[in-house]
C-alpha cells in the first residue's frame, strides 16, 4: 500500500531527471506522426471502413508514459522511516508552591498577579517535559494540588482549576514551603527543587519560613523565592456591603528580608517581579539554572516503497503490449 507522500523519502532523488524524456517522447510521437501521414480532404469516411477503435489509438502514448513515470519513480527508491527515540535524563523534580491569597487578586498584573502566576508557571512547565513537575497552593494553609508527576497534562488542568477561595485566606509562607518540602524530601532525582512565590508577608500557619528553610536545606532542597506585586499601591479589588466589586489601592508589602534568606540558606536566588513580563523572565532564568542532563540516542528503520511504482509499471506496459497487439493491431 503505498504511504502519504510527505512520509516518503527517495534514496536516488537523482532519477526524477529521467521525467525529461516524457515530453520528449510526447514531443518525437507527434513529429512522426506527421511525417509519415499525408492530409488528404473527402466528404465522407464511410466507404473506407475506419475502425471504431481509431481515435483511441493515442491512448498507448498514455499508457507508454504513465508507465515510464512509474518506473522512473521505482528507480528513485521510495522509502519510509520508522524512527523512536531512547532518551535518558538526570531527573529534576520541582515543586511550585503558589500563594493564593485574597491579595493575589490584585490588577497591578493583567488581569491579576494570581491569573499572571498561573499562566507564567503553566509555560514554564510546558518546556520542561522530561521533569517531575508537583503543585502546592498555600493562603491561610496549605495543601498539595498535584504531587510530583510527569503527567503535565493532568498538571496543567489542576493548575488551570486554581482560583482564590479554594482554601482559608491568609499568608502562610512557612506551611506552604513546608509541604512543598514535604513533597520532595524522598525524591532520589540528581536535583530537587522548590520555587515559592508570594506578594506578601508570613502571616499564618504554624511554620516559620526560616524554620521550612532550615529543613529544606537539611533534605538538600533548593529553593527559589519570586517577590511578586509593584511598586506602590495597588488596585485590589473587594465586596462592599451590597455585594458591589469596589476597588482600593493597596500598599505593596513583600517580605523581601525573608524571602532573601530562604533563598540564602537553601542555596538558590531570590526574585522580584514587578509585572508579567519579569515574571516571564524569572521563570527563564529558573529554567536555565536548572537544567536537565538529556542524552537522546535516535534509531530509524527505512522500509523500501519501489514495489508497488514497479508493479504499475510492469502491468501498464504489458496492457500496451497487448492492445497494441489486438484491438489496435494494423491501426497504430
Amino acid at each position: 500500500m503505498l504511504q502519504k507522500w510527505n512520509e516518503i523519502s527517495f534514496a536516488n532523488p537523482q532519477f526524477f531527471w529521467a521525467f525529461i524524456i516524457i515530453p520528449l517522447m510526447i514531443g518525437w510521437y507527434i513529429f512522426r506522426k506527421n511525417k509519415l501521414y499525408g492530409t488528404v480532404k473527402i466528404t465522407t469516411l464511410k466507404s473506407f471502413g475506419i475502425s471504431k477503435y481509431t481515435s483511441l489509438r493515442h491512448s498507448l502514448l498514455g499508457l507508454r508514459c504513465i508507465a515510464l513515470a512509474a518506473l522512473i519513480t521505482a528507480l528513485a527508491r521510495p522509502q519510509t522511516s520508522l524512527s523512536w527515540q531512547d532518551v535518558t535524563t538526570e531527573g529534576i523534580d520541582i515543586v511550585i508552591a503558589l500563594d493564593i491569597s485574597g491579595s493575589m487578586l490584585a490588577e497591578d498584573f493583567k488581569p491579576n498577579r494570581l491569573e499572571a502566576s498561573k499562566q507564567v508557571a503553566m509555560d514554564f512547565i510546558s518546556e520542561r517535559p522530561y521533569d517531575r513537575i508537583g503543585l502546592v497552593i498555600y493562603g491561610g494553609e496549605s495543601f498539595t494540588q498535584c504531587p510530583l508527576t510527569t503527567d503535565h497534562d493532568v498538571l496543567l488542568n489542576l493548575f488551570d482549576d486554581i482560583k482564590n477561595g479554594m482554601i482559608e485566606d491568609g499568608t502562610a509562607i512557612g506551611m506552604g514551603l513546608a509541604t512543598a518540602v514535604n513533597r520532595l524530601k524522598d525524591s532520589e532525582a540528581i536535583s530537587k527543587v522548590a520555587i515559592l512565590l508570594t506578594d506578601g508577608s508570613n502571616n499564618s500557619g504554624s511554620i516559620p519560613p526560616v524554620t521550612a528553610a532550615e529543613i529544606a536545606r537539611e533534605f538538600g532542597i533548593r529553593v527559589y523565592t519570586i517577590g511578586v506585586g509593584s511598586n506602590g499601591t495597588a488596585p485590589t479589588p473587594y465586596q462592599d456591603q451590597f455585594g458591589r466589586v469596589q476597588y482600593q489601592n493597596v500598599p505593596v508589602r513583600i517580605d523581601e528580608k525573608t524571602l532573601n534568606e530562604i533563598a540564602n540558606i537553601t542555596d538558590g536566588e531570590y526574585f522580584r517581579a514587578t509585572d508579567k513580563e519579569s515574571l516571564e523572565k524569572i521563570y527563564e532564568e529558573i529554567d536555565q539554572l536548572e537544567k536537565s542532563k538529556i542524552e537522546v540516542t535516535e534509531y530509524k528503520k527505512k522500509s523500501e516503497q519501489f514495489w508497488p511504482f514497479a508493479a504499475i509499471a510492469a502491468l501498464l506496459l504489458l496492457i500496451e503490449f497487448m492492445l497494441k497487439n489486438t484491438i489496435f493491431k494494423g491501426i497504430v
